[in-house]
């Protein structure tokens, strides 16, 4: 997540400033949360990676968002408008920070100042989910499979500082998050392999282009 503030500070106060602040770890495909619930939590993952998952009345599944080490989550974050169930679910174990608030501005009994710091630093961290989101229709209004998978490449080659990347999903998620067929998603890899744009060994990626 790119914030300009320290996020491990952020950390650090949240978990040791509020006694309404609770640390739970969870196990592979276990459910961190659920927003169609509306609990009003604010989370932030303090290792593993997750996905926001939407389910559809037919059962397809989507990824929405994934989240990796330090990214915060929430319904702060999100404002529901379907009735799709929504929920974030565990790709590892995961360890979760997790703040139950009725108001995000409203400083619990204690008068900790936690909630002061967190009130200020709110609106950098929608700007950051913001980008992110945008970055996100971007990919997902590029028309072909091809054009969404470079794109995606791309952004992760862009992301790591490096042409040599890991993929955070396996292909079926990948699929998943790119909202394609995962039968015409491995034909393009295997297109793009063989025409030289990247090399592929188990879940890393190489990019050949410039």
């Amino acid at each position: 997540m790119d914030v300009t503030f320290n996020i491990e500070e952020l950390i650090k106060k949240f978990e040791n400033s509020c006694h309404r602040v609770q640390k739970k770890t969870f196990t592979k495909n276990e459910v961190i949360t659920s927003y169609i619930k509306k609990r009003n939590q604010f989370c932030i993952l303090v290792s593993g990676n997750a996905d926001l998952v939407r389910y559809d009345l037919n059962g397809n599944r989507t990824i929405v968002e994934h989240f990796s080490t330090n990214d915060v989550f929430g319904e702060v974050f999100y404002n529901i408008t379907t009735n799709n169930e929504l929920l974030v679910e565990a790709r590892e174990k995961c360890e979760v920070l997790i703040y139950s608030y009725h108001d995000i501005h409203t400083k619990c009994r204690n008068n900790c100042k936690f909630h002061q710091e967190l009130a200020e630093d709110l609106p950098e961290l929608i700007l950051s989910k913001v980008t992110h989101l945008n970055m996100r229709i971007e990919l997902l209004t590029k028309r072909s499979t091809r054009d969404k998978l470079i794109g995606y490449f791309t952004m992760l080659s862009t992301r790591n500082l490096n042409k040599t990347f890991s993929l955070p999903f396996s292909l079926t998620d990948l699929a998943d998050y790119l909202s394609v067929d995962r039968s015409a998603m491995m034909r393009e890899l295997k297109l793009l392999k063989e025409e030289g744009f990247i090399q592929k060994s188990g879940n890393k990626i190489t990019l050949l282009y410039k």
